[in-house]
């Protein structure tokens, strides 16, 4: 009953290990993902940003003109430093992210579909 337990323990233990591995596979996956997705996002961000800037520096000057005209009132003011959206952008971003989900999706399907064909081959 001895021996017996200690094979028990041995296939335990190496399925253990092979259990181990296959996570490790999975998760340099994600961690692939993840790092293009986050670096997707950055650039976006940057991108945005810079936009941003160079709008605000052009409002500054043309405040400051009609300001020495003396053509700006409240409303004109109000007009001009009001926040924009950006519709390319976020649906850009929208798109991005959906994207990055249906690859994942589409390799943990591999994967999971793959592992039951191996399983199945070997029984």
């Amino acid at each position: 009953m001895n021996k017996d337990l200690e094979k028990k323990t041995a296939a335990l233990e190496e399925s253990l290990a092979k259990q181990l591995d296959e996570l490790k596979k999975g998760s340099e996956d994600w961690i692939k993902v993840g790092a293009a997705v986050a670096v997707g996002a950055l650039v976006v961000y940057g991108v945005v940003k810079l936009a941003g800037r160079k709008k605000e520096k052009n409002t500054d000057k043309a405040l400051e003109v009609l300001e020495k005209e003396g053509l700006l009132n409240d409303d004109l003011k109000e007009r001009l430093t009001r926040q924009k959206s950006s519709a390319l952008w976020s649906s850009l971003a929208q798109k991005l992210l959906f994207l990055g989900i249906a690859l994942a999706k589409d390799k943990l399907y591999e994967q999971f579909f793959a592992e039951k064909a191996k399983t199945s081959e070997k029984a």
